[in-house]
């Protein structure tokens, strides 16, 4: 009976261990509480290391020893397997390459709204970043306005944009357009909300002349329990924004890598978007929360686009991790393909 109970156990420690390994292969990568575990995928390789060693443990006893190295076994796959997919995945790079001419530097900046970030920071990290696009989820407009002042004050002047929804500074997202890239304009259904995220807003961008990418500026809303559906309802509607041939899209997915499969289309993380991190060696980097070291954290912010446009680089600023915010700053660097 004991044995019977150790083979069953084992068995079933094994499909857990696999559906948090590859969670989309089971279907279950945006499903309650799957989602919200493999959104930390190192410490997950770490817990199944240490689960290694603590069967190793239990070895020892002669009546576990059959299951525990079982166990053990099964942990050192999983370990592997998770780590394998850290590092494709890449723990970020130090800086961007040189900016050419016609490169596009695209930042996004979850700044936490109200006074948590000031205006003065945020327009200091984006001119020292010589970023073209900004997309600062849960800042408001008047905020967003006094960023571009003071960038332009600093000789790098943008445009700005928003969307809102409510009344808190959360329900509000502001994009930064230079204007060397074009005249922009919000669309209304992006504007008013009548096609847009469930809960907080994003900014879908378009060229005046229709010479440009669109530019989307996007917040889902985090996957709570309570909100799960609005949250998947988010990722589809990001991954529909990606539909056209020239799109640039970033801010706070609420999201991994891991909870975008199946939203994909020709090759893409996201629609027909591609995620910029991931193609430079920082996809592993953590954004969230930016009290913790980045191989620990979750990284929820993206920068995506289309096919095209090229990643020369990437970078997760850790140097901001005490201006405010519970994000941390990325920003990649784009060129046009071909």
């Amino acid at each position: 009976m004991l044995r019977l109970t150790g083979i069953l156990a084992t068995v079933l420690f094994a499909i857990a261990a696999a559906i948090l390994t590859w969670p989309a292969f089971f279907r279950l990568e945006r499903t309650y509480p799957i989602a919200q575990i493999v959104s930390f995928r190192p410490l997950v390789a770490l817990a199944f290391a240490a689960g290694v060693i603590v069967a190793l443990l239990l070895a020892v006893a002669r009546p576990l020893r059959a299951m525990a190295l079982s166990v053990a076994a099964v942990c050192a796959i999983a370990a592997v397997a998770t780590g394998v997919t850290v590092v494709q995945r890449g723990a970020g790079s130090e800086a961007l390459p040189t900016k050419g001419e016609a490169s596009v530097r695209v930042m996004t900046w979850n700044t936490a709204g109200g006074d948590a970030t000031s205006p003065d920071t945020i327009a200091k990290t984006a001119v020292a970043m010589a970023a073209d696009v900004v997309a600062l989820p849960e800042t408001t407009i008047e905020t967003g306005e006094a960023v571009a002042l003071a960038m332009r004050d600093m000789g790098h002047p943008m445009w700005a944009h928003h969307t809102r929804q409510g009344l808190w500074d959360a329900d509000s997202t502001t994009l930064l357009i230079s204007p060397a890239l074009g005249d922009y304009a919000v669309i209304e259904s992006s504007r008013d909300g009548t096609s847009n995220t469930s809960v907080v807003p994003s900014a879908v961008a378009m060229p005046v002349d229709g010479t440009g990418p669109i530019i989307v500026a996007a917040h889902a809303v985090a996957p709570r329990q309570s909100a799960m559906q609005e949250w998947r309802d988010d990722l589809q509607w990001l991954a529909d924004q990606c539909a056209a041939e020239d799109v640039i899209m970033a801010g706070d997915f609420n999201a991994t890598l891991d909870h975008m499969r199946r939203l994909g289309v020709d090759g893409g993380h996201l629609g027909r978007c591609h995620d910029a991190a991931a193609a430079s060696g920082s996809g592993a980097a953590g954004t969230w929360p930016a009290q913790v070291p980045t191989l620990v954290g979750s990284p929820i912010d993206h920068v995506m686009a289309t096919d095209n446009w090229d990643v020369s680089g990437s970078v997760v600023l850790t140097s901001m991790d005490g201006a405010g915010s519970d994000h941390r700053p990325l920003v990649v660097q784009l060129e046009p393909a071909g």
